[in-house]
């Protein structure tokens, strides 16, 4: 019988090779170890901690059968089907969230509590390498393995012993790479200056060898005192000297060593980790006007380096359980299934590029726009929703300065960019794990409203005559006519083609139909379409616009209602016993100026969670037929459709619907208020999330909510 790998099933017949595998495949990607034997529920976030478990617990035993396991019980509840031990803990977090009182499970321990802190704190102090109480513990027979031979094994500690003996070849090489983890997050991830970088490194370096020398050497002394040892002083002066100067670390942060200065650790990093240099490209050398590119093609082979990643190109897991009648993804939409490239080939790398500014020092201060920068990232788009929204899955592409991306437009900047991608997608990326080339192509481009309409060529202006990238409705029309109505014509190739004609061959007009100029995507990307490539932008649309000007209105008219008072609402805000994520994402108090600015001044998240629990907040102050109540209340349906993470043709009807309800709502409880371009905007979601680029968005939205 082999030993199995509970992580990835590797076998292998001898435990030394799978402690080795545990150490090599999983010991650094932030993984829960189970313990090898499968009998035993326990499960640790470090190697080592993994390692002295076996040492302590399972150094004695003879044999072990994959056919016995266990499970844990609930000492609150009758649940008696828990297979691991972070499963087991997760599930005694629920009592305690619900302030039950929870007994200590490790065995000899008679504490007991009902707040969430003080157990995790207790578990954490009293309890890393203890022993379950036996009434928690249930064995059972695995039917699948019931005829199993029992493993006669090689004792535990000889195999750690034999394993130690291996890594101790290795380990000054893995203490070196770690301490160079440390030094790059420090740079990269915690923004601490090189300077600083610098005095630590002169720091540790001096603590690690002349300060630790005294310590070391009475201890020495008092160990060889303590065993009734005779050594001359001066061989254990030697010893110290020894052990201070040949530390991995002293020899790492010595004056010659990889890490002393800023320039010797970034030739380390290039020589030992994954690194793709940026590119400065000059737009003008007498001005010394320039911009970072780094290479897409470069990053994205590294990317796919990575085994999950290169897994998730060659199987689609968003198909897993779909529905025919179902938009779980953007490879249920239109849009991707009209696109030749990513629909015919399999596989296909699907990219998703993200534009935005943001300010390099203090957007209040006397610096501001002074050195605000643009920022393109991709994201590549074959990986699941949930990690396509985490940051360390966000790739930057280019770096420039706003004020220079101005001067010499999209098309001078992304030039660089357009090219990789437009060899993408003509011959490919050669993924050697595959041993063939993978053609790939932008999807879509993800921006705020301006910065879509600024790449797409559309009119930047949203007080001018056509400001929908999605229609050719004029801006007046807005106010008398609904989207769902079909009074307003959608954009089509063959009419965008001659706006862009008509606009450029005209000198005394500025844009026709709301069009500028060409994309500079589609001159160069024959798989990019620039009517479906830029989704709405759920953010600003809804929380950082129509959230915030109804919330504005409809508070303004309850006050003046005298349902509660401006202070005391505040007061409800306040004190609303928010839980979990929403006590990061609580709503801050209501600024005096809400009235005159009609805007509760909160960011996306925090909008979003005082719409979402106002009628928690003051719903028993509010008679339920208020007219602005239920204005309300229908934006927060509305805002609950549109993030949900699955629809249906049904859904998407119903949606339909409620924004219309919400349209003539609120068109009759404030009939002096004009509606503002981003309810035109809402107006086109339905459409869109059967296209659908919506979930592209709203994964991307999510990222920066949570």
């Amino acid at each position: 019988m082999n030993w199995i790998c509970k992580i990835c099933k590797f076998e292998t017949p001898r435990k030394t090779d799978l402690l080795k595998h545990y150490r090599l495949r999983h010991g650094h990607g932030g993984e829960f170890l189970p313990c090898l034997y499968w009998e035993c529920c326990c499960s640790f976030k470090t190697w080592g901690s993994l390692r002295t478990h076996l040492s302590r617990n399972h150094s004695t035993r003879a044999l072990v059968t994959r056919s016995e396991i266990l499970s844990f019980k609930c000492p609150c509840c009758s649940l008696n089907s828990i297979s691991t031990e972070r499963g087991y803990f997760e599930h005694i977090s629920h009592h305690l969230k619900k302030q039950e009182t929870v007994p200590c499970v490790f065995e000899n321990c008679s504490f007991k509590t009902n707040i969430y802190g003080t157990y995790a704190s207790h578990r954490s102090r009293k309890h890393s390498l203890d022993v379950f109480k036996p009434e928690l513990l249930q064995r059972y027979v695995n039917p699948l393995n019931a005829g199993d031979d029992p493993i006669v094994e090689e004792d535990t500690q000889e195999a750690v012993s034999d394993l130690i003996d291996e890594e101790i070849g290795e380990l000054p090489e893995l203490i070196e790479k770690n301490l160079a983890h440390l030094l790059l997050k420090l740079e990269c991830i915690f923004n601490v200056p090189q300077m600083c970088v610098n005095e630590l490194v002169e720091e540790l370096h001096f603590v690690s060898s002349s300060a630790s020398g005294p310590i070391l050497k009475e201890i020495l002394q008092s160990c060889i005192k303590k065993h009734n040892c005779d050594i001359d002083d001066l061989v254990i002066s030697e010893m110290v000297t020894d052990l201070c100067e040949c530390n991995p670390i002293t020899l790492a942060l010595r004056s010659n060593g990889p890490f002393s200065t800023s320039h010797k650790r970034r030739v380390y990093f290039k020589e030992h980790f994954s690194m793709v240099e940026p590119i400065e490209y000059l737009h003008s050398a007498r001005e010394q006007r320039s911009f970072q590119y780094i290479p897409i093609l470069k990053s994205l082979l590294e990317v796919l380096k990575v085994k999950e990643i290169h897994d998730f190109l060659t199987h689609n897991c968003e198909t897993d359980g779909r529905s025919e009648t179902q938009y779980k993804s953007f490879r249920d939409g239109t849009n991707f299934k009209n696109n030749e490239l990513l629909s015919e080939n399999n596989p296909a790398i699907s990219l998703i590029l993200y534009v935005d500014d943001f300010e390099v020092c203090n957007p209040l201060g006397t610096s501001r726009k002074k050195h605000k920068v643009t920022a393109v990232y991709w994201v590549l788009a074959n990986v699941p929703p949930l990690l396509r929204s985490s940051l360390t899955s966000i790739y930057l592409a280019i770096l420039c300065k706003a004020e220079d991306l101005k001067r010499f437009g999209y098309s001078a900047v992304l030039q660089p960019l357009l090219k990789d991608l437009a060899s993408l997608e003509e011959e490919g990326l050669y993924i050697p794990s595959l041993g063939i080339n993978v053609k790939g192509t932008v999807y879509c481009v993800v921006a705020d409203n301006l910065g879509a309409h600024s790449i797409g060529g559309f009119v930047e202006s949203f007080s001018s005559t056509h400001v929908c990238r999605f229609c050719l409705g004029e801006k007046s029309q807005f106010q008398v006519s609904e989207v769902r109505t079909g009074a307003f014509c959608p954009r089509t190739i063959q009419e965008h083609k001659v706006h862009i004609q008509t606009a450029q061959g005209n000198t005394n007009q500025s844009h026709c139909c709301g069009v500028k100029r060409q994309c500079p995507l589609t001159e160069k990307l024959k798989h990019f379409d620039v009517l479906c490539g830029y989704p709405p932008d759920l953010l600003h649309d809804l929380f950082e616009g129509i959230v915030p000007l109804e919330l504005a209105l409809c508070l303004n008219a309850f006050i003046k209602e005298r349902y509660f008072t401006f202070n005391e609402l505040n007061q409800l805000i306040k004190e609303f016993p928010y839980r979990w994520a929403d006590k990061t994402d609580a709503p801050q108090p209501v600024p005096l100026s809400y009235a005159t600015r009609k805007s509760v001044g909160g960011n996306a998240h925090e909008n979003w969670a005082l719409l979402r629990l106002l009628p928690l907040i003051v719903g028993e102050r509010i008679p339920e037929s208020d007219p602005k109540w239920l204005v309300l209340l229908n934006l927060k349906d509305i805002v609950e459709l549109v993030i949900a993470s699955v629809h249906t043709d049904s859904t998407i009807c119903y949606l339909d619907s409620k924004i219309s309800e919400h349209r003539h709502r609120f068109l009759a409880a404030f009939p002096q208020q004009t509606l503002i371009p981003k309810h035109h905007f809402l107006e086109h979601y339905p459409q869109l999330l059967q296209v659908p680029c919506m979930y592209l968005l709203v994964s991307l939205t999510k990222m920066f909510l949570r």
